[in-house]
């Protein structure tokens, strides 16, 4: 859990609990149920990506196999170490809260920021090594190794969806850096710690849905 029962009257209220929640367990339950709300509508946007991805794979499945020859397979699969080794530190750092252990906490929300910028730096050298050899989305693309009527489709799905889920990694790095200020002032603790279970939560979805892009952009 990541709060503590406090008492009823409002003199004697932990800091952290707001004045229209009767205890910290309520106050909780409603922040995890408003995150799982939001995460709902995130899962929701990247379900119509995949909806469009499956429908041109089904209409143009050669050309989708012959235009991911151009992917990286190793860096995706490095990549996809590194989120899953990020998620891993998340769970840590929630771990170490939960029994008063500042310092690991603080570690471990370093250790994930590190691997979301390890992620994006490995992303950037697959998009300009794209770029360079004209590997654009939409009409903008000129490639002429891999050509074809639908080849440029592929691509505006490839970077639409991983320049999204970019996005998404960048608003993690944000958050992180949010905690871990917050760490450092010592404003967690096992008795609060809601902040650091919800940003974790959004963490494993950003996580979860890169290891369905991976398959389905480097290996299918």
């Amino acid at each position: 859990m990541a709060s503590s029962s406090s008492p009823a009257h409002a003199d004697s209220h932990p800091a952290h609990l707001q004045h229209h929640f009767v205890s910290s367990e309520q106050q909780f339950d409603a922040a995890k149920m408003g995150m799982w709300l939001f995460l709902v509508t995130e899962i929701l946007l990247f379900a119509g990506m995949f909806v469009a991805y499956t429908v041109y794979r089904v209409w143009y499945p050669e050309v989708f196999v012959q235009s991911s020859t151009l992917l990286n397979p190793w860096l995706g699969g490095l990549n996809t170490l590194v989120l899953l080794g990020s998620s891993f530190t998340v769970a840590l750092s929630i771990h170490f809260i939960q029994n008063d252990n500042r310092k690991g906490l603080i570690i471990n929300l370093a250790l994930t920021m590190a691997a979301a910028i390890a992620f994006l730096v490995v992303k950037y050298f697959e998009y300009t090594h794209k770029f360079h050899l004209g590997v654009f989305p939409g009409e903008h693309y000129s490639y002429s190794e891999v050509a074809g009527p639908y080849v440029a489709q592929f691509f505006s799905i490839y970077y639409i969806m991983t320049g999204i889920h970019g996005l998404h990694v960048i608003i993690g790095i944000g958050l992180f850096i949010w905690l871990t200020v917050r760490a450092t002032k010592g404003h967690f603790s096992s008795a609060w710690y809601t902040p650091v279970e919800l940003v974790g939560l959004y963490w494993h979805i950003v996580d979860i849905i890169w290891i369905f892009l991976f398959p389905l952009l480097y290996l299918i």
